[in-house]
């Protein structure tokens, strides 16, 4: 997949407010169960595992089958090229704004 194939789905992923608190969640607790990240948030666990899929398919997170629990735990690197990728783009806007106040400070 393209670096922007990439981005584009971790931006559709973390587009619901959900998905982005069970990032907040798996990041601050390391790794969890569908079940105990439910009990953390105003939905079923069975939503919680439909947004769960649609992050692992992202490549957000992974899951692992521990007896008879699979646990998710964050992936940091698709997060970091979809910041990276955002940086990028920051700072073309900032040239472009820094050369458009010169020319209009300029009076051209």
């Amino acid at each position: 997949m393209t670096e922007h194939g990439e981005v584009d789905e971790v931006l559709a992923a973390l587009a619901d407010p959900t998905r982005r608190q069970l990032v907040d969640l798996l990041g601050e607790r390391g790794e969890a169960s569908a079940t105990a990240l439910a009990a953390a948030l105003p939905v079923s666990r069975q939503a919680v595992v439909k947004h769960l899929a649609v992050l692992e398919n992202a490549g957000l997170v992974t899951s692992n089958r521990v007896g008879r629990e699979v646990r998710f735990a964050i992936r940091s690197e698709p997060l970091a090229a979809t910041a990276r990728w955002l940086e990028s783009r920051a700072a073309r806007w900032d040239r472009r704004l820094a050369a458009l106040k010169r020319r209009a400070e300029s009076g051209q």
